[in-house]
C-alpha cells in the first residue's frame, strides 16, 4: 500500500517545500501582475522565468547558477518550473486564458492557507505527476516501488545515503559488486531512482541533497528534512530490510 501523505505537525511548510513555495509565488505573481505571460508556443515567458529564478530560492537553480550556464533563461532552462506549472494547472489553481496563466478562484483561496493543501499537492506530485520527459505509463508502472522505498529511506536518509546505498539496500545482491560494476549494471535503475523518486522527494521538501564540492556528474548524499518526520511515521516492521527479486 502506498504511504499516505498527512501533515501531522506544526511546521512552516511553505518555507520547507520548494514546490509549494514555487506554486505560492507563481500564483501570487499571476494575481499581482494580471497573469503570467506565455510565449506563442505556450511556454512561460522570459520575464517570468527570470523573476522565478531570483525569487523561488530553489536549491541548485538560483539566478547565479542558471545564468552561469545560459545567457538568457527560457522555461526549459529552469526544470522546476515544469512541476510548478503542471501541478498548479492540474489542481485548477491556475488556468490558461489567452496568452496568460491566470489564478482561478480556487487558486486565490489557496493563497490564504497554502499549507492546508500540502497533502493533496504532495500526493499528486510524488505519485502521479508526469515530468517533461516522462510518460504516464512509466509513472504508473513504478508506483509500487514507493511502498518499500519510503520506509527504507526513513532509516537510510537519517544518516545520509547515496543512490548506490539505496540500490544496495533494495537489491542486496548488488553489495557483492564494486561501485564501478554497480554503476554499469544499474544505469537505468539509478536514473529512475534519482529522477523519479529522490529528486521528487527533494523538490517537495522531504529530502535534502548535500552537493557541496561535487561536480554535476557526481551523486550527492541525501538526508531527511524536518518536514519528513511531520509527514511519515513508519512502524519498525515496515523498516526491515526489503529484498526484491
Amino acid at each position: 500500500m502506498i504511504p499516505e501523505i498527512h501533515l501531522q505537525g506544526n511546521i512552516d511548510v511553505v518555507a520547507a517545500s520548494p514546490l509549494l513555495r514555487g506554486m505560492v509565488l507563481s500564483i501570487s505573481y499571476a494575481e499581482q501582475h494580471g497573469g503570467i505571460g506565455l510565449t506563442k508556443s505556450g511556454a512561460l515567458n522570459r520575464k517570468f522565468v527570470d523573476w522565478a529564478a531570483g525569487n523561488f530560492l530553489w536549491p541548485n537553480y538560483t539566478t547565479e547558477e542558471l545564468y552561469s550556464v545560459d545567457k538568457v533563461l527560457n522555461e526549459g532552462d529552469m526544470p522546476p518550473l515544469w512541476p510548478v506549472r503542471q501541478v498548479s494547472q492540474r489542481l485548477k489553481l491556475l488556468r490558461k486564458g489567452g496568452n496568460l496563466l491566470v489564478p482561478t478562484k480556487r487558486g486565490r483561496s489557496f493563497l490564504t492557507d497554502p499549507g492546508s493543501e500540502f497533502a493533496v499537492i504532495a500526493s499528486s506530485y510524488l505519485y502521479s505527476h508526469v515530468d517533461r520527459f516522462e510518460r504516464a505509463v512509466g509513472v504508473r508502472e513504478r508506483l509500487h516501488i514507493w511502498e518499500p522505498l519510503l520506509p527504507l529511506l526513513d532509516v537510510e536518509a537519517a544518516r545520509g545515503c547515496s543512490p548506490t546505498d539505496v540500490l544496495v539496500a533494495l537489491y542486496p545482491e548488488l553489495g557483492l559488486l564494486s561501485d564501478t560494476q554497480i554503476a554499469l549494471q544499474t544505469w537505468d535503475l539509478r536514473s529512475e531512482l534519482k529522477y523519479g523518486f529522490l529528486r521528487r522527494l527533494c523538490w517537495i521538501g522531504l529530502l535534502y541533497e548535500q552537493r557541496q564540492g561535487l561536480t554535476l556528474l557526481e551523486d550527492g548524499v541525501y538526508y531527511k528534512t524536518p518536514l519528513w518526520s511531520e509527514i511519515f511515521r513508519f512502524h519498525p516492521d515496515e523498516q526491515k530490510e526489503l529484498v526484491r527479486h
